[in-house]
């Protein structure tokens, strides 16, 4: 039996289907990526009510997607959606990926995906050596505030404390949304770009994410912040039309549409949202080097410069 490296992947969503891309670029495992994907789609639209329950209920569904006997094949596991009446929902479990083809790997070297919830958290407390989160979470929890902006994921490592955590960002894997500066027309500059400049000199409310208050005095520096008040969505309110009413905000967008039809303008693109490779240095072995290297490289199209 060969040495198993796990890493800490997110259970759901879009960062998940990124680790599971970049995998698939490197490995031959497009099958198995495009399985786990498409049933975590199906499940997230039966919890959202989308699309109509058939006629198996959570546990005969999760029975069926799992296979216990074969750690090369999926497993996933449940968990209480947020969402009203916190159904249950099938997330991601484990799947161990053979390192056969990787050059470098020992002989019968394999990775073992698996799932957390918070997985940034989970390299924290030295439970694993690598794993893939937002860099958003990293810009919350550790990220030193300054008065000087923050504008590129490259320059997060030099914001971590190294008394407070052995983590370090490795690489971007390029599925880039943006924290994005919004306004409504009688907020923003009639002649001047509304970006980070207009910031320092705006005094009033700006809406945002709860979650994002320290990624945003990150981001954008305390001292640009100065005379600036957050104001907070209410609970159940759509983000774009609580940043109409406040008239400036900062939010997550991709093409921007929904903010246009809440008649706001968009600003600068404050900083890249993206899932990134961290690793926990300290915990770091010669086979956790070559998997950290298989996975990083120049093929990565990502908003964080690659490492040597």
């Amino acid at each position: 039996m060969g040495e198993t490296i796990p890493i800490a992947v997110p259970r759901k969503g879009r960062p998940l289907e990124s680790v599971l891309d970049r995998l698939a670029a490197r490995l031959d495992i497009t099958g198995l990526a495009d399985d786990v994907a498409s049933t975590l789609r199906h499940e997230k639209a039966l919890t959202k009510g989308t699309i109509d329950a058939d006629e198996n209920d959570v546990y005969h569904r999760l029975a069926e997607y799992s296979t216990v006997d074969d750690p090369t094949k999926p497993e996933y596991t449940l968990l209480r959606d947020d969402r009203a009446g916190k159904p249950r929902r099938i997330v991601f479990d484990s799947v161990t990926i053979p390192l056969a083809d990787v050059e470098g790997a020992p002989d019968d070297a394999e990775i073992q995906l698996v799932g957390r919830e918070e997985p940034f958290r989970s390299l924290r407390t030295h439970e694993f050596a690598l794993g893939f989160d937002s860099a958003d979470l990293v810009l919350e929890e550790v990220v030193e505030l300054r008065p000087e902006p923050l504008d590129r994921i490259a320059d997060v490592n030099a914001r971590i404390d190294p008394s407070d955590t052995d983590v370090r960002v490795v690489t971007g894997l390029g599925d880039t949304v943006y924290h994005t500066l919004l306004a409504t027309p009688e907020v923003a500059p009639a002649v001047d770009s509304l970006d980070r400049d207009f910031l320092e000199t705006y005094e009033g409310p700006l809406c945002i994410e709860p979650r994002y208050e320290r990624l945003v005095q990150a981001v954008l520096g305390t001292r640009t912040l100065d005379g600036v008040e957050f104001r907070y969505p209410e609970e159940g309110r759509e983000e774009e039309a609580a940043i109409a009413d406040a008239g400036l905000g900062v939010y997550l967008t991709v093409t921007g549409s929904t903010a246009r039809d809440h008649g706001l303008l968009l600003g600068e693109q404050l900083f890249p949202s993206e899932t990134v490779l961290l690793e926990n240095t300290v915990e770091s072995t010669d086979t956790i080097g070559v998997v950290r290297s298989f996975l990083n490289g120049p093929d990565l199209e990502t908003e964080l410069a690659v490492e040597p």
